[in-house]
């Protein structure tokens, strides 16, 4: 059995695939297979992956459609024989001992069951793409030290929020605990989800900066995409309302409404108003069932109130400059 199940998504992937594959080929650690869910893209993404059968266990799952980043990963979790599952984009281009240098983390810090890998940006190599997710009391999350000098940021292992989706890794028996991603996210915020509902039951998320990634960064969808502003705040929203424990949801509420305000505002601006604004009003149809989801996660929370706010940026600044930061001309 190996230690690692390694799952990657296939939609719009083919130009991304082969250099994902010789990545892995080149992969100081053997013992992982590869999990692949390709999610109805008919642009030969699937003989890319076939191809590397030779090379290292691959497992193939083919879906008629697209069913998103959540679905599909859940169902490649369900498929795994890893003790440990690790995600990795199909843009997203491990360096050699970036698996050796995740399970050496497990072995030295046996109390996280979640590992976030450095991220650089495959175009502008000399910047960070992420050194693991950051949570603020408002809603918002970002990858910490985004944009910033990758040689002098993001060096020390951490404990972090979360780890980014595009190159993490779980503790499979936590990740189907957890129930998963939430599927009806369809893509986008489902991993800061899923780190919070992890962090309401008691779990760490662990940054190891010796696990590096070069990654492109929204290959199938597009930066600043229609697509990925209305699935990015509808589900910011959500996460807010779903995992967000009481009596700080009723304090922090009136922070959430003037974020998620101040930032429709500038999307308006920025032309994609009807966008943000379909976001916001089809969060609100859906909250019913959001509230129905909040009552079992609050229930089955292993914490207190208190030490969740350990786990989350506070600073009333920081949103802002990171907004600047994150805007800022590389």
């Amino acid at each position: 059995m190996p230690d690692v199940s390694i799952i990657i998504l296939g939609y719009k992937s083919s130009a991304h695939l082969p250099t994902c594959m010789d990545c892995l080929e080149h992969q100081t650690c053997r013992n992982f297979e590869v999990v692949f869910i390709d999610n109805g893209s008919g642009d030969g993404s699937l003989e890319i992956v076939e191809s590397r059968k030779a090379s290292f266990p691959v497992h193939i799952l083919k879906q008629d459609r697209n069913l998103g980043f959540a679905a599909a990963n859940n169902i490649g979790a369900k498929l795994a024989r890893g003790k440990w599952i690790a995600l990795l984009n199909a843009d997203a281009y491990p360096e050699p001992d970036w698996l050796a240098s995740l399970l050496r983390a497990v072995d030295q810090a046996p109390e996280y069951s979640a590992f976030s890998s450095r991220q650089i940006q495959f175009h502008a190599p000399h910047l960070l793409d992420g050194a693991g997710d950051a949570y603020h009391i408002s809603g918002l999350a970002w990858r910490n030290q985004y944009n910033l000098p990758a040689g002098q940021n993001g060096l020390k292992q951490r404990e972090v929020f979360s780890p980014c989706a595009a190159a993490a890794m779980y503790l499979r028996e936590e990740f189907l605990k957890a129930g998963g991603f939430d599927e009806d996210y369809f893509s986008y915020f489902e991993d800061v989800d899923l780190g919070f509902r992890l962090r309401l039951l008691g779990t760490k998320c662990l940054y190891v900066p010796e696990a590096v990634v070069q990654h492109v960064g929204s290959a199938s969808t597009g930066k600043r995409s229609n697509f990925s502003v209305y699935y990015g705040y509808r589900n910011l929203i959500w996460t807010f309302f779903k995992d967000m424990p009481s009596p700080w949801i009723w304090l922090f509420l009136p922070l959430h409404i003037g974020t998620v305000l101040f930032f429709s505002i500038y999307l308006t601006l920025r032309g994609q108003g009807g966008t943000i604004w379909q976001a916001i009003f089809d969060a609100m149809r859906g909250l019913p069932k959001i509230l129905g989801k909040r009552k079992i996660i609050q229930k089955n929370k292993q914490i207190v109130p208190g030490e969740a706010l350990r786990f989350m940026s506070r600073g009333l600044f920081q949103p802002v400059r990171e907004f600047i930061k994150r805007n800022r001309t590389a």
